[in-house]
C-alpha cells in the first residue's frame, strides 16, 4: 500500500506541473524517489516536462539549468517516450561515463571541454556516485539526462560543422539533420555503448585535417594551460589597453603588483623589460610586434589550432589534385591525394593589400605576359607620380591605353583633373622587366588577383614574404606549370592538346608571347591557416592579416 501511495502521489505531482502550464518553470526542488524501479519512470516525466518548457522559453528549464539545442533533445526523447538513456533506475551507465570521459579530453579534437559542461557534468557524476540523497532525486537525474544529451549534440555539431557558423545556417536548425544526423548518432551511440567512434565519424576525413587533429594530443599533453591575459591590438579603450597590458606583463613578474596603473615613465621601462626578455627592440613602446609576443602562448596556440580545423571543415571535400596558397605560411603546394608533387615559396599581398582567401580553378596560362595594373595602384601610386611628371610612365615601362586598345600619349593630359581614378588603362608592357615576370596562371575571381612569376626574385629570400599588392608570386612558377601541363594532357581525350610540357619551355625560351587554355581546370585553394604539420608536429606562422585574432573575438570570445 505505501508502494501504491507513493506512486499515486508522484504521477498527481507530475500531473500537476504539466498542468501548471508552459509559462511556469518545472520546480527545482529535490523529487525524492523511495523505489529504486519507479526512478525511471518519474524522471522520464520529468524530462518531457523540461524539455517542453524549455523549446518554448530558449533552452531555460528554470534558474539553475539552461541547454543550448531543447529541439535536438525533443526531437530525440519524443521519440521514445522521454525515457532516460544515460542512466537506468538510480545507475548511471557505461555510456554517460564515455561522454564525460570524450568532453574531458575534448581539447584532443580542437574543442574547448568548458562547452559542453564539463564542470557540471563532473560534479553530478560525482554527486551521484557519492550521496544517497542525490542519487533518490528524480530531478538531480533529469538535469544529468538534459547536460549529457545537450553536450553529446553539442560535441557532435562542433565536429560536424564547426563553431565559425551563423546560428541561421547551422544543421541543428535543419529538419534532414536533426533526424539523420542527430538523433541517428545518439541512437548509434547507444547501441555501441561508447561515444568515440560516433564522434569521429562526423569529422572530416580530408588527411591536412587528421594530420592537424592526431597532432594535437601530444602538443595538449605538453602545453601550458596558464591563461594569460590577452590583448585585443588595434584597440578602442586606451585605459582597457594599458590596463590589460600591465596586467599580462605582471602574469610575468614585471611591475608592481600594488599598482593598478603605473605612470607612463614606469610603464615605458617595464615595457622595454618585457621587449627585452623576448628579444625585441627595446623602445618602451607598444606595437603590433609587442603585443603579438604578449599574446603568443601556448593557450594562443591552441585556440589557433581550433580554427584552423574549424576551417578545414567548411572545405571536406577536397579534390584529388589541387593547388593549395598557404598566405601566412608564405607557401604554394600541389597535392594529388596524399602526395606532395610540388612546395614553392610565395610573395603574397602586405597587410595593407591582402592577398584574399578563394577557391577556383585555374584555366589559363600566359607567357610572356603584359600587365595591366589595377585601379588600386593606379589611384595610390601612379596617378600621385603622373602629376608630377607624366614621363613617369616612360621610365617604369608603362604605357597608357583607351579601353579600345588606342595609345594615349601622357603629355596631352591634363592630369591634374583627376582625382582618383582615371578613363584608361596603364599597361606594362612583356618582358624579362615587367612586374609578372615571366608567367601568369589565371582563374575567375572577384579580386582581379593570380599567381604569377615576378622580376625581383631575390625577394623570395626574405623570411617575411608579405610584400605584393594582393597577387601571388610563385617562386617554382615553372615547375607548377609542368604539373599543370602533364594532368591536362593525361584527362585529355578528345586529340590532341595544343601545347605540352616541352612546347610552354620552348615559348619560354624564344621569349615567345602566349595564351593557353588549360582544357581541365586546375583546382586552385588560396586559404589562410596559421598552423599546419610537418613529421607530426604543429608549426605555427604569424597571423599577418589579424585573420585569426578576429575570428577570436567574435566566436571563441569566452576563451581567450
Amino acid at each position: 500500500m505505501r508502494r501504491l501511495f507513493f506512486l499515486i502521489v508522484s504521477i498527481c505531482l507530475v500531473l500537476f506541473s504539466c498542468h501548471e502550464g508552459r509559462d511556469v518553470p518545472p520546480s527545482e526542488k529535490p523529487v525524492i524517489v523511495e523505489i529504486p524501479e519507479e526512478m525511471n519512470d518519474v524522471v522520464s516525466s520529468k524530462i518531457q516536462s523540461a524539455i517542453s518548457f524549455a523549446t518554448n522559453n530558449e533552452g531555460k528549464v528554470n534558474d539553475s539549468l539552461s541547454v543550448k539545442f531543447p529541439e535536438l533533445s525533443l526531437a530525440f526523447y519524443s521519440s521514445d517516450k522521454y525515457k532516460p538513456v544515460w542512466s537506468d533506475n538510480e545507475t548511471k551507465n557505461v555510456l554517460s561515463d564515455s561522454l564525460i570521459s570524450f568532453i574531458n579530453q575534448s581539447m584532443y579534437f580542437g574543442l574547448f571541454p568548458d562547452n559542453y559542461y564539463r564542470n557540471r557534468l563532473n560534479a553530478i557524476s560525482e554527486r551521484l556516485s557519492r550521496d544517497s540523497l542525490a542519487i533518490r532525486d528524480a530531478n538531480m537525474w533529469m538535469r544529468f539526462e538534459l547536460l549529457c544529451t545537450d553536450a553529446f549534440f553539442h560535441l557532435l555539431k562542433d565536429l560536424k560543422e564547426g563553431r565559425m557558423v551563423a546560428d541561421s545556417l547551422s544543421i541543428v536548425h535543419k529538419k534532414n539533420y536533426i533526424d539523420s544526423f542527430f538523433v541517428q548518432n545518439l541512437n548509434t551511440a547507444l547501441g555501441r555503448h561508447d561515444i568515440t567512434p560516433v564522434m569521429e565519424s562526423a569529422e572530416p576525413t580530408y588527411f591536412k585535417y587528421m594530420d592537424l587533429r592526431n597532432s594535437l594530443r601530444d602538443f595538449v599533453d605538453q602545453m601550458d594551460t596558464t591563461r594569460y591575459q590577452h590583448i585585443r591590438f588595434p584597440f578602442s579603450d586606451s585605459l582597457s589597453f594599458v590596463k590589460s597590458v600591465y596586467a599580462r606583463m605582471l602574469q610575468e613578474g614585471i611591475g608592481d603588483k600594488e599598482t593598478e596603473i603605473p605612470d607612463s615613465m614606469t610603464f615605458a621601462k617595464d615595457i622595454s623589460r618585457f621587449q627585452k626578455k623576448h628579444g625585441l627592440k627595446a623602445d618602451g613602446k607598444i606595437g603590433k610586434l609587442t603585443v603579438e609576443m604578449m599574446n603568443r602562448n601556448d593557450m594562443d596556440k591552441f585556440l589557433r589550432a581550433a580554427i584552423t580545423l574549424d576551417k578545414f571543415k567548411k572545405l571536406q571535400n577536397f579534390p584529388e589534385t589541387y593547388v593549395l596558397v598557404n598566405i601566412p605560411a608564405f607557401s604554394l603546394q600541389v597535392w594529388d591525394h596524399d602526395s606532395l608533387l610540388l612546395t614553392s615559396k610565395v610573395i603574397v599581398g602586405k597587410p595593407t593589400t591582402p592577398t584574399p582567401e578563394l577557391v577556383s580553378q585555374i584555366n589559363n596560362l600566359v607567357i610572356y605576359p603584359n600587365w595591366t595594373i589595377p585601379e588600386s595602384i593606379i589611384r595610390k601610386d601612379i596617378l600621385p607620380e603622373l602629376k608630377k611628371d607624366p614621363g613617369y610612365l616612360k621610365k617604369k615601362g608603362y604605357n597608357l591605353y583607351t579601353q579600345k586598345g588606342d595609345m594615349v600619349d601622357p603629355y596631352t593630359v591634363n592630369w591634374s583633373k583627376y582625382k582618383t581614378n582615371i578613363p584608361w588603362k596603364v599597361v606594362q608592357g612583356s618582358g624579362d622587366d615587367n612586374a609578372l615576370g615571366v608567367f601568369k596562371f589565371n582563374f575567375s575571381n572577384p579580386y582581379s588577383v593570380y599567381l604569377h612569376d615576378t622580376n625581383q626574385r631575390y625577394l623570395f629570400a626574405n623570411s617575411d614574404r608579405a610584400l605584393s599588392h594582393g597577387c601571388v608570386r610563385v617562386q617554382q612558377w615553372r615547375q607548377l606549370a609542368d604539373i599543370i601541363a602533364s594532368r591536362d594532357s593525361s584527362l585529355y581525350t578528345s586529340g590532341m592538346l595544343n601545347y605540352s610540357k616541352d612546347s610552354i619551355n620552348t615559348w619560354v625560351a624564344n621569349g615567345t608571347r602566349k595564351s593557353i587554355m588549360v582544357k581541365n581546370r586546375f583546382p586552385l585553394y588560396i586559404l589562410y591557416l596559421t598552423c599546419d604539420t610537418k613529421d607530426g608536429k604543429i608549426h605555427f606562422y604569424d597571423d599577418i592579416y589579424g585573420v585569426d585574432q578576429r575570428l577570436a573575438g567574435t566566436y571563441f570570445k569566452n576563451e581567450i
